[in-house]
């Protein structure tokens, strides 16, 4: 019965350790994953011992949990494609450090967590079986929780009740292992309970400081993949020549302007996107200003895609979350792309946090500085365009004279956003590009465009003013109401952004038609949040002329020296947490190696006599085994006695063993090399007579035994 249960309790600990990963995936994916792999291993192990009392060599245990975790692993998981196991399972760690959390659930990533589950269930079974010891069947358990916590830095949720309960499992074991009687197994039971209880509650009151240690800085993502052979800026000419093409249906909460790609590159001829797109699950990690402001706005959002062509993956800014689809993610845009291009009839389903601007933190705000921004603010000479190039000056002089005046970045953004809108007009009808050629044709020739030359021609402009800019291309809501939007290629829109300090990027809408809603076309107004910007961007700028407004442009804040982050203390559970895996391997290696080295010391010590007092110590060692007494005042001949009684056959070597330790112990002459030849002699046959003596479940409990590390 004590078996049984702490086979049970086993199980248990694997599950709560590899329900550890709920940080790394959604618990619907890992869940059922874990229960499979902490509970069939333990089953197979009972299975393999209990029909024979003294159990199968160990060898054959390990391959048989080897050859079930293969099994298992190809049908449930992989669906009978053995092939795969191997490679996924080498390179599953990598994939998750390079997914964004929570991972989707897919085979791949699941089996790194599944195979270590099986680990602590399996050696914890063959623990239980094997050997006495009370706790350290749990420690395979803990080393798969360590790595759990490892993986599951900076994801969602709080692996403090699984701590929690494998503290309580744990103590649970101890109890159900211990010698006591029975009838105080409940009371302990129980204590084991409220001690898992104290480490829920106690939990969160332990002064944990410093940032912890997230592996994912340490590797390297993968090069971002081609998003698409042509770019969404590039199409949007040829979209408004055809406008009424159907692109997708959205349902929502909100009308809002659904971005398809953010392009923050410019070589003077192209925009391109420099993303780092990484897979990502059904969650998308929330930017600062999420979670820095309190104001945001939810919006839900169901899509079926129609004639949409590429990967790029229309949603609300700023996504946060998205079922039905796989999709790669920028986490610094919130960017949506799928590996594969979408198809006609696709649906899928984002939640977005859309942001609200107030009016003070707008009107004071200055463009950030970090090396990001910094990026985002280069004109590169254009590629063999020598004449091009230098109207990169007559840009920043222009967008100099449309901003004299304005007292701070945000101002001066506003600002060339408006001379836009006055001066130009739109014409689907005007040329498309956006060199810097055609940029300056636009500006000061033709002034007609769409919204393709607003958004690029801003861009350009606020780049030569130091503002960190990029461009955004998507649509607008689309035609429709009481929550359903039939948006067509005719609502293709592209607007700037810029980088502001502590706001992060914020739109704006150059294009005319009150920011590019074409009444012609039908669209409705984007939603709340446009029009919070709108109005917020206008009392902005009343709140300057109320000020007085400088007639100086204020200058330039230099950008703050560069400080280095303090370095934070990486608390001591983290580097315990980091080594627990290393505890199995290195007591295996110690339980091994240590009895083989001080046993090769003992036999080449320097002098005959030491070499025999090293097979005395050695005999009486293995004889401790079979349960000889402690006891320092036995004598040689005592201990030969018992020897005797409890191995058949190992006193015709121990009486001489004893003799030879007596003589050289007390004899007037020092032995001879020959008497130490004797002397190991008889204690190799001892050694193989009490070996002989045990079954194979004892044999090994005694190679693993802890007391195998201490020396005499």
């Amino acid at each position: 019965m004590r078996l049984g249960l702490a086979l049970v309790v086993t199980a248990a600990l694997a599950a709560a350790a590899g329900l550890g990963f709920q940080r790394v995936f959604a618990l619907r994916d890992i869940g059922p994953v874990v229960a499979v792999a902490a509970v069939v291993p333990v089953l197979l192990s009972a299975l393999v011992s209990w029909p024979r009392r003294r159990g199968w060599p160990l060898w054959i245990a390990i391959l048989l949990t080897v050859g079930g975790w293969t099994l298992v692993t190809g049908l449930v998981l992989f669906h009978g494609d053995f092939g795969v196991i191997g490679g996924s399972l080498r390179d599953s760690w990598k994939a998750i450090l390079t997914t964004l959390m929570p991972a989707p659930g897919r085979p791949e990533l699941l089996v790194l967590p599944q195979a270590l589950t099986w680990f602590a269930a399996a050696t914890g079974a063959e623990t239980v079986l094997r050997s006495r010891t009370k706790a350290l069947p749990a420690l395979p358990s803990v080393a798969v929780f360590g790595v759990a916590l490892l993986l599951g830095v900076g994801g969602p949720g709080s692996n403090l009740p699984v701590a929690a309960a494998l503290v309580g499992l744990a103590a649970v074991l101890v109890v159900v292992r211990g010698d006591g009687r029975a009838g105080r197994a409940p009371v302990g039971v129980a204590a084991a309970v409220a001690l898992g209880l104290v480490a829920v509650f106690a939990g969160p009151l332990l002064p944990v400081a410093g940032t912890p240690y997230d592996p994912r800085q340490s590797v390297e993502a993968p090069p971002p993949e081609q998003r698409d052979s042509v770019s969404p800026l590039d199409r949007v000419s040829a979209w408004l020549q055809t406008p009424d093409q159907q692109m997708f249906t959205v349902h929502t909460t909100a009308p809002e302007n659904w971005r398809l790609a953010v392009l923050d590159r410019f070589d003077g001829v192209t925009w391109t996107s420099g993303g780092n797109f990484v897979a990502a699950g059904n969650r998308i990690p929330a930017p600062e200003h999420v979670t820095r402001h309190r104001s945001s706005t939810r919006v839900d959002q169901r899509f079926t895609i129609q004639n949409l062509p590429g990967v790029w993956v229309p949603a609300a800014d700023r996504p946060t979350t998205i079922t039905g689809l796989g999709v790669t993610v920028d986490p610094g845009s919130g960017v949506l792309t799928t590996v594969q291009p979408l198809r006609t009839g696709q649906t899928y389903a984002v939640r977005s946090a859309a942001r609200d601007y107030d009016a003070d933190e707008l009107a004071d705000a200055e463009p950030a500085r970090d090396p990001e921004a910094l990026a985002a603010t280069s004109l590169p000479e254009s590629p063999g365009t020598t004449a091009a190039n230098a109207q990169v000056p007559a840009f920043h002089k222009l967008a100099e004279q449309i901003t004299a005046g304005q007292s701070t970045g945000f101002l001066r953004a506003a600002k060339l956003a408006d001379y836009l809108r006055a001066t130009d007009k739109y014409d689907v009808s005007g040329l498309p590009g956006h060199t810097y050629a055609q940029l300056q044709y636009f500006l000061t020739r033709s002034k007609r465009g769409t919204s393709e030359q607003f958004a690029t021609a801003y861009a350009v402009l606020a780049r030569s003013l130091g503002l960190p800019t990029r461009v955004v291309v998507g649509f607008r809501p689309g035609v429709g109401g009481d929550g359903e939007f039939q948006v067509r290629s005719g609502d293709v829109l592209v607007w700037p952004e810029v980088d502001f300090t502590g706001l992060g990027w914020v739109p704006f809408y150059p294009t005319p038609e009150q920011q590019g809603r074409s009444q012609k076309s039908g669209s409705v107004p984007a939603g709340d949040t446009q029009q919070k910007l709108e109005q917020a961007q206008k009392n902005a700028a009343a709140k300057n002329k109320g000020n007085g407004g400088s007639t100086q442009p204020k200058q330039p804040t230099p950008p703050p020296a560069t400080k280095k982050t303090p370095h934070k203390a990486t608390p001591w559970w983290m580097y315990a947490s980091a080594a627990a895996p290393l505890i199995p391997i290195v007591y295996l290696v110690a339980v091994l190696v240590l009895p083989m080295l001080r046993r090769r010391r003992r036999r080449s010590a320097a002098t005959p006599a030491e070499r025999i007092a090293g097979a005395w110590e050695q005999t009486v060692e293995t004889l401790n085994a079979v349960g000889l007494p402690r006891a320092t005042s036995l004598t040689a001949h005592e201990v030969a006695g018992f020897g005797g009684r409890a191995v058949a056959g190992t006193e015709s070597h121990l009486r001489p063993l004893a003799d030879l330790v007596n003589r050289a112990e007390y004899a007037e002459r020092p032995p001879d090399p020959a008497a130490a030849e004797a002397a190991w002699r008889h204690t190799d046959q001892i050694g193989r007579l009490v070996a002989r003596a045990a079954s194979p479940l004892r044999r090994a409990g005694r190679r693993l035994h802890p007391r195998r590390l201490r020396a005499r």
